[in-house]
């Protein structure tokens, strides 16, 4: 599972990559073509709005994995291997009801949204809203695998620590 997961992140990093380069060619194609031809793209904006969008959710999905989100530590590292483990369930559990409000939520903008058309492009708004749906169904996933490993004894005591001491790292 542990290596369906990262490859699951590493084609994430792709898409990611592949929304930035295409924001970045919207945006300065859009800014090179209203200055200098008094013309512009019609879709740039709102695409590179989407696309941002996209990036954001995708890259939380990643530093989910990864254990990049930023977090308090001080009061965890001192406690014993049975309190961390505690916190550990607690904090994920508390994570997995909050990703499945996100969820059901999305997904109901989603269904509602699926005939309302974006006003520039003519897409289905359904688009936008998507991105939470696969949000919510990968960090389900995430989460729930890094909460059996620990519940089953699979995981270190350094495992249930799940934040970076620094960026550096």
């Amino acid at each position: 599972m542990a290596r369906f997961l990262d490859l699951y992140c590493t084609l994430l990093k792709g898409v990611i990559a592949a929304c930035l380069v295409v924001m970045v060619v919207l945006v300065f194609g859009n800014v090179v073509l209203r200055y200098g031809f008094n013309s512009g793209i019609a879709i740039s904006e709102e695409l590179s709005r989407w696309l941002l969008v996209w990036l954001t959710f995708l890259g939380a999905i990643v530093a989910l994995r990864e254990h990049a989100h930023l977090g308090v530590d001080t009061l965890i590292r001192k406690l014993s291997a049975t309190g961390k483990r505690v916190c550990f369930v607690l904090n994920y559990c508390l994570m997995l009801f909050a990703d499945w409000l996100l969820l059901s939520g999305s997904w109901r903008q989603t269904i509602i949204n699926l005939d309302d058309r974006a006003p520039a492009t003519g897409l289905s708004m359904a688009i936008f809203y998507a991105v939470g749906v696969i949000f919510g169904v990968s960090a389900a996933v995430i989460l729930a695998y890094d909460l059996y490993r620990v519940v089953s004894g699979r995981a270190s005591e350094e495992d249930m620590v799940a934040v970076r001491e620094s960026e550096e790292q």
